[in-house]
């Protein structure tokens, strides 16, 4: 099934990735209330009409926003250090840098995994094939730690969920007032403490080594 974003030539590569540059810094500097194809044009100094003609509406837009958000997570979990013969540590390094990037980029990861823009659905296909490029690379490091004969992609989905759920929580509380006299300081050591003591304590309960 074809995505709802229109296909890209390689002569409209530069311009394509200027609009995505552009929606991308309203994103974090407005909101995804500012995420309006004026608001976008705007931002990259064309015409509603050109944004129109290169991704056929807001839809469109959205879409390929959503596409390209998980196109520089996948490079940040890339740009981890080379594997070493301690496939657990290997892991944890991708984990850690999936925390930086939502960390960094809330608003990014919000348009990814979860309903920020209440009314933007993204096309299915494309979404299936977003979260794979991803999701592999939790399985593969996954891989090396795990015991023949088990469900990799289930390994991979339960650590996957554990860490989404400790990142989001985590975003939450960042959001808010810190709470006071509350067991887990306000600091970025402290949380990611926890969150590394959350992640091996499920690589031990899924059988990692």
């Amino acid at each position: 099934m074809a995505t709802r974003h229109l296909s890209v030539q390689p002569a409209e590569q530069n311009t394509r990735k200027r609009f995505l540059d552009a929606a991308l810094a309203v994103l974090t500097d407005r909101g995804v209330a500012g995420l309006t194809v004026r608001g976008v044009a705007e931002a990259a100094g064309a015409s509603t009409l050109t944004v129109y003609t290169r991704f056929g509406g807001r839809t469109g837009l959205l879409d390929a926003l959503y596409e390209r958000a998980f196109d520089l997570m996948r490079e940040q979990l890339l740009d981890v250090p080379p594997e070493t013969e301690n496939g657990l540590a290997d892991l944890l390094e991708v984990a850690l840098a999936y925390r930086r990037f939502a960390l960094e980029n809330p608003a990014r990861y919000a348009l990814m995994y979860e309903r920020s823009v209440h009314d933007f659905d993204p096309d299915p296909e494309l979404r299936k094939a977003v979260m794979r490029t991803t999701f592999v690379m939790f399985v593969d490091k996954i891989r090396r730690v795990s015991e023949p004969g088990v469900d990799l992609q289930e390994l991979g989905y339960l650590l996957w969920t554990s860490m989404h759920g400790l990142v989001s929580v985590e975003l939450t509380m960042r959001a808010q007032t810190p709470l006071s006299d509350w067991f887990i300081d306000s600091t970025d050591e402290a949380n990611e403490r926890v969150y590394r003591a959350g992640v091996l304590a499920m690589c031990t309960g899924l059988g990692l080594r």
